[in-house]
């Protein structure tokens, strides 16, 4: 009896398969509350009313309740989740999982002024930990799930183009700072500030704050635009390829799972 009933907690809170209607709801419910509770983080930003106040915080209570209560029963059935791990470790392994860690994050900032002397300002700064909660839409979205992937399968590919990147940057500050230092001292006063035009400039954001006005300053600034439409581009295009694969993946395994079916009379697919 124990067995089956963690088994259909189990089944209620993963993500909803065609069909199960209560792990549906229960999706729809805990995605509605993460709406809310994000909403409410700006909506507090406003000068609004003391009785709205006071009903987002109320809010604020029950959702954490829910969201803790939703973390440990994701905690205790975590041995079906990792059915090849004894029960111990396999609680271990989900609580050192990404997902698991966003959602503790998510609700940690309620419980930390209890037991924790922080002044008011600090207990502001913390709960803007509560913004975490958005990474929880990672579970119950399939596109979200896909982007997750993608970042997964070019982890390498995105490091190497931002280390190129990060290098071009160094490189460019550099020149910029020795070509207009001397013409400039009070906006390129130092490396960091050609760090800063760099980023504009590569990224062809270009605020206007700070630019090079010497020949040569203004020839670097020509080079270093011209490549950094090329090499900020590319971790778009590892994207895009990433995508690709994942999506082809995903309609194999959809066709395998589910065969096309025909019409017995005309023989078109249905």
């Amino acid at each position: 009896m124990y067995q089956r009933i963690k088994r259909a907690v189990f089944e209620v809170i993963q993500p909803a398969e065609k069909g199960h209607v209560a792990s549906r709801i229960f999706d729809v419910f805990i995605l509605t509350l993460i709406f809310i509770s994000i909403a409410s983080v700006f909506v507090m930003t406003f000068n609004i009313p003391e009785w709205l106040g006071r009903l987002l915080n109320k809010f604020e209570h029950w959702a954490v309740i829910i969201f803790s209560f939703e973390y440990l029963l994701r905690i205790w059935t975590a041995e079906l989740l990792f059915p090849e791990l004894p029960a111990w470790r396999a609680k271990l392994k989900y609580m050192a999982s990404g997902m698991a860690i966003v959602d503790l994050c998510a609700i940690l900032p309620f419980y930390l002024p209890m037991f924790l002397p922080i002044n008011l300002l600090g207990v502001r700064a913390i709960r803007l930990v509560r913004l975490l909660r958005i990474f929880k839409l990672n579970r119950y979205s399939e596109a979200l799930s896909s982007i997750a992937e993608v970042f997964r399968r070019k982890l390498r590919e995105m490091l190497v183009s931002i280390f190129l990147v990060f290098i071009l940057l160094i490189v460019a500050s550099l020149l910029i700072y020795y070509a207009e230092h001397d013409a400039q001292p009070d906006k390129f006063t130092n490396a960091f500030s050609g760090l800063w035009w760099a980023v504009a400039t590569l990224t062809t954001v270009g605020y206007g704050d700070i630019y090079p006005i010497t020949a040569i300053g203004r020839f670097l600034g020509g080079v270093i635009a011209i490549s950094g439409i090329g090499l900020v581009a590319i971790p778009t295009g590892i994207i895009s390829a990433g995508f690709v694969e994942v999506l082809e993946k995903r309609e194999a395994r959809d066709e395998v799972k589910e065969p096309p079916r025909y019409c017995p009379h005309c023989g078109r697919k249905l």
